[in-house]
């Protein structure tokens, strides 16, 4: 167990402000070290530093991005004495003629965000904490961020989701079974001059046992595996005990009319049937549910992914036992991803989804008019009703047809639409569809429009029912995808 961090928040203060008195940014991470910079590794980083230029904010990112030593001089010139002295106090780096950092600090948007470097895998301490995570930037990415008065983030880690929901929340609270994690928490608040993030020791919900919240956000350590080697890896649930409990537990804890985002993984018998379990959980909520599904495997590529950082017998004797424990549970098949969560009197509706993790931007808008416009469509009574609904385009699409010679004349066989931005899902859709869908406006009825483009195209009375059927079927899809919106 590492004897850093030292839970001095004024002095976190005091670097945070020398950090951003440098212009220590994403911005300036880019510029400096290009746009693949946040991908590098712990082996990139000697011809990452190579890089840079002889410049104050250089040796910052050095120092905590690059995490390499820079001598005191150095330090003292680019943060200031009293930057030094922080970072000391803190026991964040090993201070003497040189500074040798213990930390990564990466900016994250407009956040300063601290926790344990680069991974060193086999070697990491069993409280190790990351900083920023591609499933946290997936967790960013999908929550639903409306200003509230109290949000939750469970399993806090290096606490960037409740630094996120401190944006638009009266009040966080911030949970955690890792005291270090927690120190963190503690010490990003105040990097970022933070003052409503309190944080509570104890496993999952138990913290917060009888409250509620209007949001609440979790990256528990869900992967299903043997182990108890790492608190962010390994949970020490049966199978895959930890994510049911935390699908339940947040709905549970949702105020009426709340979100939740949370990461979990789930099991299943037949690689054919894989959500079953995870659909069974969300129903039983009582809430509507987004289930975005981000990684599946075998259980023979899960072990191997996990335990990627370990090598010769070592790595044989982890896959004979991590795929052992698998045929031991009856599991064909391995999935994770996301649960969106909405709670509001009559819900319980579930709807599945696969998206890829890299494609997904800011989803935020599209999430919360998803639910909202799920909540309408369940009010209504037939495609009629449907018909009668003007609809309109909220978010960029690709719109895309593929054409083939049919008795000497082009003709479309294949229609996608595939989201531009947020979760980037992509539907397939009925020739002469995306006509109809490129000209929703909000003002004109649904039923009007295909009439429209029924007329342009020429399509006979026969062929305008088929359209009519291929239009309801998208725009409900697109409705429910929150990539239309009825205003």
């Amino acid at each position: 167990m590492s004897d850093y961090p030292v839970a001095d928040t004024a002095a976190a203060k005091s670097l945070g402000f020398a950090l951003r008195a440098v212009g220590y940014s994403e911005t300036a991470v880019h510029d400096l070290l290009g746009d693949d910079a946040y991908s590098g590794t712990r082996e990139d980083a000697a011809a990452d530093e190579r890089r840079l230029p002889e410049s104050r904010l250089a040796t910052v990112l050095r120092l905590f991005f690059l995490q390499r030593p820079v001598t005191a001089e150095e330090a003292v010139d680019a943060l200031g004495r009293s930057g030094l002295e922080a970072i000391e106090a803190m026991g964040i780096a090993d201070v003497g003629d040189d500074v040798v950092p213990h930390v990564r600090v990466l900016p994250i948007g407009r956040l300063l965000v601290m926790a344990d470097g680069y991974a060193s895998g086999g070697d990491d301490p069993p409280d190790y904490v990351a900083v920023y995570t591609p499933t946290s930037r997936l967790l960013d990415s999908v929550t639903p961020r409306p200003r509230v008065a109290r949000a939750l983030d469970v399993a806090t880690g290096s606490g960037i989701h409740a630094l996120l929901a401190a944006a638009h929340a009266e009040h966080v609270i911030a949970t955690d079974v890792n005291a270090r994690a927690l120190a963190f928490t503690e010490l990003n608040a105040a990097l970022n001059e933070l003052t409503n993030v309190e944080c509570r020791a104890g496993s999952l919900f138990e913290p917060v046992a009888g409250e509620s919240f209007d949001l609440i956000t979790c990256n528990a350590p869900y992967v299903v595996s043997p182990e108890r080697r790492w608190v962010y890896r390994d949970s020490g649930f049966h199978a895959d005990g930890v994510s049911e409990r935390v699908v339940e537990e947040a709905a549970a804890h949702l105020a009426e009319g709340g979100f939740a985002a949370v990461l979990v993984s789930w099991l299943a018998e037949d690689e054919d049937e894989p959500d079953e379990r995870v659909v069974e959980w969300a129903e039983r909520t009582g809430c509507d549910s987004w289930i975005l599904s981000t990684w599946d495997s075998d259980p023979l590529s899960h072990a191997n992914e996990w335990n990627a950082h370990l090598a010769g017998e070592e790595l044989e004797d982890a896959l004979d036992e991590w795929v052992g424990y698998f045929e031991d549970l009856g599991v064909r098949w391995i999935s994770e991803g996301a649960v969106l969560l909405h709670k509001r009197a009559g819900g319980g509706h579930a709807r599945v989804d696969s998206i890829d993790p890299d494609d997904v931007e800011t989803a935020d808008e599209q999430v919360r008019r998803a639910f909202a416009t799920r909540a309408m469509l369940a009010e209504l009574n037939g495609r009629g009703a449907l018909l009668e609904l003007r609809p309109s385009l909220e978010m960029a699409f690709r719109m895309e047809q593929e054409l083939e010679p049919v008795q000497g004349r082009a003709s479309i066989v294949e229609a996608t639409i595939e989201l531009a931005e947020g979760t980037g899902t992509a539907l397939e859709v009925e020739p002469r569809v995306l006509d109809v869908i490129a000209s929703l406006d909000g003002r004109t009825q649904l039923d009007d429009v295909i009439r429209a483009v029924a007329g342009r195209a020429g399509l006979s009375d026969n062929e305008v029912p088929r359209l009519e059927r291929g239009v309801v079927r998208a725009t409900r899809e697109l409705l429910e995808l929150g990539a239309l919106g009825l205003r």
